[in-house]
């Protein structure tokens, strides 16, 4: 019987490969922003865009240990770039943690451990 210490979904799955890109490429700019002008506030549009990424996020990872350090960007109180990096770097730490945790060498192959894949390989095995 195959037993994994964390199994995630394949609906979670969909969310981290969706979300996490465009989040990767979100946080890429925001950091060369902060670069040049650190101290500039966001404007409550940017802030709209990096929240609809950051909410897909936290239907993931919320449950998961980092969790609760996972806010969003303050649209009434708007950031300035450099603390809008300091939010989304913990996210960015996160979703590191879920990779890892929900990622394993199965027969050589890298593969995400989900409950879908493990009744599969169960039945696999119990045939």
């Amino acid at each position: 019987m195959m037993e994994f210490q964390y199994v995630t979904t394949e609906a979670a799955v969909a969310i981290y490969d969706a979300s996490s890109k465009i989040f990767a490429g979100i946080l890429s700019e925001m950091r060369e922003l902060s670069k040049k002008k650190p101290d500039t506030t966001l404007n409550k549009h940017k802030v709209k865009v990096i929240n609809r990424v950051l909410i897909d996020l936290q239907s993931i990872l919320k449950e998961e240990p980092e969790g609760k350090y996972l806010d969003l960007l303050d649209d009434d109180e708007l950031p300035q770039n450099s603390d809008a990096v300091l939010v989304m770097v913990q996210y960015e730490k996160a979703l590191n943690g879920y990779r890892y945790r929900y990622h394993d060498r199965l027969g050589g192959e890298l593969v995400w451990i989900t409950e879908e894949a493990v009744r599969e390989w169960q039945a696999l095995e119990d045939e």
